[in-house]
Order: C-alpha cells, then sequence, then structure tokens
C-alpha cells in the first residue's frame, strides 16, 4: 500500500476537516496521522495528513479529485509520495561538524534525503564528501565574483533537480535575489539563540555576558539577516566556570542536533510558513526510525 502526505493550507472556516476526512475514505485512503491548527490571528488553517491507499489511489488521481474540494474551501494542496526522498544541497566552509552530522544520519536513514550535491567555498571537505559518493563543487566567493558566483550555484540547484539547500555553517552572506529565487527552500543554522549575540562571535558575546543558556536556532534564509521564520531552536545550560572555548563545543552539538531537526521537520512536510512565522507539527510515529544502526 503506497502511503501519501497531504498538506493543506487555506482560510479557516467551518467543516474542513470532515469534508477532508470524507473524500480521503471515498478514495479507499485510511488516516494514520493527522495534526491542525487554526490561527485565529491571521484566520489561516494548516492541517497535515498522513494516508495509506487501500484501493491503490495513485499520487496523480489524488491531486487530480481533491480539486473540487480545495476550491470549495480555497485551499493550497499538494499530495506528497512519502516513499520519495528530497533531493538536498549541503553548503559549507570550514566548519564541519554540521555537515558530518548531517553526513551520518543520511547514511544510516535517520535523515531520509538524497544528497545530490555539496557545495563550498574551501576544500576543506572534498575528501570527505567525495569519500561518500557524493559530488563536491567547490566555488570560491569575494566581492568581486559574487555574482558570477551566485550563478554557478543555481546552475547546480537547476542541474541537480534540488528541492532544498542546506546552509550548514556556510559563511557566506546571500544575495537578496538568490533569497527571493529559493524562497522558503534555503534552511540555515545560526550559531546563537537569537535574536541575542548576532555576529561572527556570539559565543564570545554570550560569555562576556555572563548567560546561563546558550542555543541554536534554524530557519528559512530570507533578505533579511537571520530574521526568517524560526522552524527549530534549542539551548544548553552552561555555568559561570566555563570558558568561551567550553561555550563553542557545547554550542556545536546543539547546532547539529537543531539543524537536523529542522531538515527533518521540513522533508516530512510538517513546516508551513504562516507570515513571518511557521508552523511546525509533530513528527509522525515511525518517521524518526533508522534503516541501520551505524
Amino acid at each position: 500500500m503506497s502511503k501519501f502526505a497531504l498538506t493543506v493550507t487555506c482560510p479557516s472556516t467551518r467543516g474542513i476537516v470532515a469534508a477532508i476526512a470524507a473524500f480521503l475514505a471515498e478514495q479507499g485512503c485510511n488516516i494514520t496521522d493527522s495534526s491542525q491548527f487554526d490561527d485565529f490571528e491571521t484566520g489561516n488553517f494548516f492541517m497535515r495528513v498522513s494516508v495509506m491507499s487501500e484501493k491503490d489511489a495513485t499520487l496523480e488521481e489524488l491531486r487530480e479529485r481533491f480539486a473540487e474540494t480545495a476550491k470549495n474551501f480555497k485551499m493550497d494542496y499538494e499530495f506528497h509520495d512519502e516513499a520519495e526522498k528530497m533531493k538536498v544541497i549541503i553548503m559549507v566552509s570550514r566548519f564541519g561538524h554540521c555537515l558530518n552530522d548531517l553526513l551520518y544520519r543520511w547514511r544510516i536513514g535517520a535523515l531520509p534525503i538524497d544528497i545530490v550535491a555539496v557545495i563550498s567555498n574551501h576544500m576543506d571537505y572534498q575528501k570527505v564528501v567525495v569519500n561518500h559518493d557524493i559530488p563536491f563543487h567547490c566555488i570560491r566567493v569575494t566581492k568581486e565574483n559574487k555574482p558570477q558566483a551566485e550563478a554557478r550555484i543555481m546552475e547546480v540547484v537547476e542541474e541537480t533537480g534540488a528541492e532544498l539547500v542546506v546552509l550548514a555553517r556556510y559563511m557566506q552572506i546571500l544575495s537578496d535575489d538568490l533569497c527571493r529565487v529559493m524562497s522558503g527552500r534555503i534552511i540555515n543554522i545560526h550559531h546563537s539563540f537569537l535574536p541575542s549575540f548576532k555576529g561572527a562571535n556570539p559565543y564570545k558575546q554570550a560569555f562576556e555576558r555572563g548567560v546561563k543558556l546558550i542555543g541554536a536556532t534554524s530557519h528559512y534564509v530570507t533578505a533579511d539577516l537571520d530574521e526568517g521564520p524560526i522552524i527549530e531552536q534549542d539551548t544548553v545550560r552552561v555555568t559561570h566556570a566555563q570558558s568561551p572555548e567550553d561555550y563553542v563545543s557545547l554550542g556545536r552539538d546543539v547546532e547539529a542536533q537543531v539543524l537536523a531537526r529542522a531538515i527533518h521537520a521540513h522533508i516530512h512536510r510538517r513546516v508551513f510558513l504562516n507570515g513571518n512565522k511557521t508552523v511546525v507539527f509533530p513528527a509522525s510515529p515511525g518517521s524518526y526510525a533508522s534503516e541501520r544502526m551505524g
């Protein structure tokens, strides 16, 4: 039996859930997991439903047949085949902890994605990437060649059919044009707990302020630097006895975990943009399971 996910966004009104459930039942689909949210401030409704097709309805058939129901409620909707892995490009500079964490999760099946390329502005991780049989592209970026470098990045995106770009501590600011073209398809990890301690050395700033919690934020990239809709955050407790170097080490662990969780949510279609915010539904049962342990 095929497994599909239905995602819906529309104006909030009475009867949406009943209409969706009735349609799926008519198509021989059994609902295995469902999440919904009414935003009373914006008047928007969000829903994600996992189903098993017990009468062999195809993705195309479900999309076509659902159009009438969607029209009645002014829905933006999509059916997704849960067996299909999203094509992802990872971008990295010289901090490799997030890249290595993602490669491990990908290798054991804990992060079911298809890594179609790794792009870097340095050569540090070429051997690591190539040893995983993943194409590696070194695209150096300077003030003089930035437009050409970004054009090459977009060529890689288009050539590979990538649906998501992950900035795994990629230390170059993307242009406004690239952010607009890839809106909702670039995820970044910010090495501090937004909005405090921005800049090149947030852990030193946190140390100097004597903070008791440090953390990381993963968000969608927009033209407003580090201000995109937040997907995932976490913190770790520190004390007065720890050094700035301790902060960096602890922070790296949090960064890797937060970024992986944000990617997991996105690839399973659990994240919905809601203005400057996001709606992030809980993971479906079994979606964290790994294909193998190591």
